[in-house]
């Protein structure tokens, strides 16, 4: 699963990223793989993603999102 997948409010773990498509300043921002990430909002038809990654808010764009594998946590964790 991509994190353009990602619904709103669902929380998911970033399993792995394509670092040469992802731009540095996100791996910066904590864009790494073992981090927690939640999809806040959408904007209007879908582009960009604002999203919680390990408390840092940041928008991206949809296109660079399907360059990062997440895995979906349960909603009883």
């Amino acid at each position: 699963m991509t994190l353009a997948e990602l619904k709103r409010g669902q929380i998911a773990v970033i399993e792995e990223i394509a670092t040469d498509t992802i731009p540095l300043k996100l791996i910066e921002m904590g864009c790494l793989p073992g981090n927690t990430v939640e999809l806040i909002q959408l904007a209007p038809f879908k582009d960009p993603m604002y999203l919680n990654i390990n408390g840092s808010h940041l928008a991206i764009r949809r296109e660079t999102a399907f360059h990062i594998t997440i895995t979906s946590k349960s909603s009883d964790e």
